[in-house]
């Protein structure tokens, strides 16, 4: 009588010794469906609780709330919270935390704001504010590719650059810029009384991450830049030039918080150079509750784009309630707290489980 450790198969000179026999290959129907439910939770939980947020507001905050003007409202108030969150959300694909978006947005208006005021065309003073944001992005990289931390490299650049943009702006702003009323306060699409019209930052946002995710995720250098934030490592060994990608994904947090200093600018025609932290604060926000994962090579721009969309529900919601605007921002902080909490948890659940099913799939004997 023979187990399954001590089967025999028949060989040319007789019995011979067939050893166990191999474990199988855990199947669809192993894994526990717990495990694709925090999966969901992880990579779409983030559309679910922004649907679970409309709907709570449609009832708490009705009739004024569930209204196509006030949609609008929503989406035109995180257009500059989406932008500056594209920016950092990419970086941080990238590998790296641009910490000097608020800088780069103030002096990206002030330039912009100089050029303007001196009598030279609009489309100059854009060109040269995105160059500047393009000129930011390649010093933060080429610092960061020589073995300096990110972190303080950034954090150096914003105070740079906030200083910078004061001495541009001789320390005042330079008001009156109706020039790029079109990017800013105007509306497109208007239908008489019926409809007012989409404003124009929502177009800008609009194309900013469509065209982000189709390069993110269609194409060969977009798919590079993922892996570089990855593993760089890696990526090295496989003979591409990670250096190069880790400077481009510094450019495009450039360019974002640049065209996001721009919009800004164009909604109160007038160019400032403060650099607000709390641009930086809802921004990182935002890709928090994307589930963007701080250490790279993970996450979704269209995510972000919700993330920054539940920012604008929140606050329009109370401010509809008559609640105090100060009890936005207890909101949004609990909110990044509570998004760090259960991205860990999730993790750590899918960890434990994949291992547990697999442990239990290789002690099954056949």
């Amino acid at each position: 009588m023979t187990t399954n450790s001590e089967a025999t198969v028949a060989g040319p000179g007789g019995t011979t010794p067939a050893g166990p026999p191999p474990a199988p290959t855990p199947a669809d129907q192993d894994m526990p469906r717990a495990v694709s439910v925090l999966v969901f939770l992880r990579d779409r939980g983030i559309f679910v609780l922004w649907g679970l947020l409309i709907v709570a507001f449609a009832f708490w905050c009705s009739p004024y709330f569930f209204k196509v003007d006030n949609a609008l409202l929503i989406a035109n108030a995180a257009a500059l919270t989406a932008l500056f969150a594209a920016g950092v959300g990419i970086g941080i694909m990238t590998g790296v935390l641009d910490l000097s978006l608020p800088g780069t947005a103030a002096v990206a208006s002030c330039v912009c704001g100089w050029v303007l005021t001196h009598g030279h065309p609009t489309w100059l003073g854009l060109a040269a504010g995105l160059g500047t944001g393009v000129a930011v992005g390649v010093v933060n990289g080429l610092i960061t590719i020589r073995g300096f931390n990110p972190i303080i490299v950034t954090i150096g650049t914003l105070s740079v650059l906030s200083g910078l943009a004061a001495v541009i702006a001789g320390g005042y702003t330079f008001p009156g810029l109706t020039q790029l009323e079109f990017m800013g306060t105007h509306r497109y699409l208007r239908a008489g009384d019926s409809f007012s019209g989409i404003p124009a930052p929502v177009f800008i946002v609009a194309g900013v991450f469509v065209v982000g995710t189709v390069f993110l995720t269609r194409t060969r250098e977009g798919i590079r830049l993922m892996a570089v934030g990855g593993n760089a490592e890696a990526v090295r060994r496989a003979g591409i030039h990670a250096d190069r990608y880790t400077v481009l994904g510094f450019v495009i947090s450039g360019v974002l918080a640049a065209l996001g200093g721009l919009v800004s600018t164009a909604v109160v025609t007038e160019a400032n150079p403060n650099a607000s932290p709390q641009i930086i604060f809802s921004a990182l926000t935002a890709v928090a509750l994307a589930g963007v994962a701080l250490t790279g090579g993970r996450g979704s721009l269209p995510r972000v784009l919700v993330g920054a969309l539940i920012l604008a529900t929140i606050s329009n919601g109370l401010t509809i309630r008559g609640v105090q605007p100060y009890w936005a921002t207890v909101c949004t902080g609990a909110l990044l707290l509570a998004s760090l909490l259960i991205e860990r948890v999730i993790q750590a659940s899918v960890s434990e489980r994949l291992m547990a099913a697999n442990l239990s799939v290789h002690q099954r004997k056949v």
